[in-house]
């Protein structure tokens, strides 16, 4: 029987026979922590190497502060120095609080290249599936185990395959998409599973296309997601790349896979996760009568530079409604830097909307993006537990339905408005 691509990616990293199942140890090329479980990764080298608490490879351990950035606390200025000053010893990289999202830096700066292993203290590292690698969010101890060895013991996942039959058109967005899948496989199809997805519509996506529907296999309870690349895709990763680049594994045409389903996305509309959970899913225009406080465009799903462009087409020709709040948080300095250059910046901020620097944003407390008792707001973010973006209801949505709601005041089809 052949092989699916997580079991090549592994073949590659590992001494071990990889079967699914099984449990091998695993070669990491890359391992990273963040400004909130970063000082636990460091007090652990300390605590458990007291004598050598150096990275095995100083060059494969990264710090990101983009959950806290800039620091909001004491508690996190002084988490942050912590890290600062770990690395002033070691060598170690850091990313700091003026960067952006840690794996989308990875992108960014061309060190993520496909068939890579990288781990990070970040649940969302399967976000890394976008570009061909495989990304575990792992706790501290783990993470500091793997600074240490360059290595972690790992069970193969099975494979389960998603055939996608249709296309869809702007304002229909490839988080409409995503939502879409989760209203159909909610969290069991591909809990503890590989995701290998195909279908047509992965033809004209893009890498930040690729990154929202990665984002969220999270919610989907998958390990991590694979799509197909084209060739805009592949000509953007091996431009950027700072390593030697490989083209992505495929899986064999007899690849064996646990389960396998095809969803007809024929006709899609846009899609809004109620909460409080992100499969919670039913069309914008079922929703129509909640009314909304505050919108938020941005964290590791939704906050590249097309998705800031989408949402201005349909604010251009419209004014928000007076009284509800949108917010803007760029995930790195590069598309910061390009909204600048073209003036999309400018534009946003004409229209009385709210922009933030890079980072994570309404995903970590004491942000922007965070709603009080009694509001309602919709976020691009991937989600909407009590309490994920504050005290309030939070609904998920495209960037196009977010900025559609907040002209109209309440959740609204884009679609409507052009």
């Amino acid at each position: 029987m052949g092989k699916t691509i997580i079991e090549k990616i592994f073949e590659g990293h590992s001494r071990d026979t990889v079967k699914p199942k099984e449990i091998i140890w695993l070669d990491m090329d890359i391992a990273t922590a963040r400004d909130f479980g970063g000082p636990n990764v460091v007090k652990n080298l300390e605590k458990y190497y007291p004598n050598d608490p150096i990275p095995k490879d100083n060059k494969k351990f990264i710090f990101t502060f983009d959950l806290v950035a800039p620091a909001n606390s004491k508690k996190y200025a002084n988490n942050q120095q912590i890290c600062r000053d770990y690395a002033k010893k070691t060598g170690v990289e850091v990313c700091d609080v003026d960067k952006g999202i840690g794996s989308h830096l990875l992108y960014d700066y061309g060190i993520i290249t496909p068939n890579m292993t990288v781990v990070g203290t970040d649940s969302h590292y399967n976000i890394l599936g976008a570009f061909g690698a495989f990304g575990q969010g792992m706790g501290d101890i783990d993470v500091a185990y793997i600074v240490k060895k360059g290595r972690t013991w790992f069970e193969v996942p099975e494979t389960v395959k998603i055939t996608i039959k249709g296309k869809f058109e702007f304002p229909v967005t490839s988080k409409d998409l995503t939502l879409f899948i989760l209203r159909k496989i909610q969290t069991k199809f591909a809990l503890g599973k590989a995701i290998e997805f195909y279908g047509e519509v992965f033809d004209n996506f893009t890498m930040a296309d690729r990154i929202t529907l990665c984002s969220m296999v999270t919610e989907m309870g998958g390990i991590i997601g694979f799509i197909p690349f084209n060739k805009e895709n592949i000509d953007d990763m091996r431009n950027r790349s700072q390593r030697e680049f490989q083209m992505p594994f495929e899986a064999d045409s007899d690849a064996g896979y646990k389960d396998e389903i095809t969803i007809d996305i024929q006709g899609l509309s846009p899609q809004v996760a109620s909460p409080p959970y992100p499969h919670n899913v039913f069309d914008a225009s079922e929703l129509g009568d909640i009314k909304i406080d505050s919108g938020f465009i941005g964290s590791c799903t939704n906050g590249r530079y097309k998705d800031f462009e989408l949402a201005y087409k349909i604010l251009e020709k419209h004014s928000m409604k007076p009284g509800v709040v949108l917010s803007l948080v760029p995930t790195t300095r590069e598309v910061f830097a390009k909204m600048l250059e073209t003036r999309l910046l400018n534009k946003f901020f004409e229209k009385g909307v709210i922009i933030s620097n890079p980072g994570c944003g309404g995903c970590a407390e004491g942000h922007i993006g965070m709603t009080g008792k009694g509001q309602f707001q919709i976020s691009t973010g991937n989600r909407n537990y009590p309490g994920k973006q504050g005290a309030g209801k939070t609904y998920l949505a495209s960037p196009a339905t977010v900025v559609a709601s907040v002209i109209t005041g309440k959740i609204t089809d884009p679609r409507e408005l052009l």
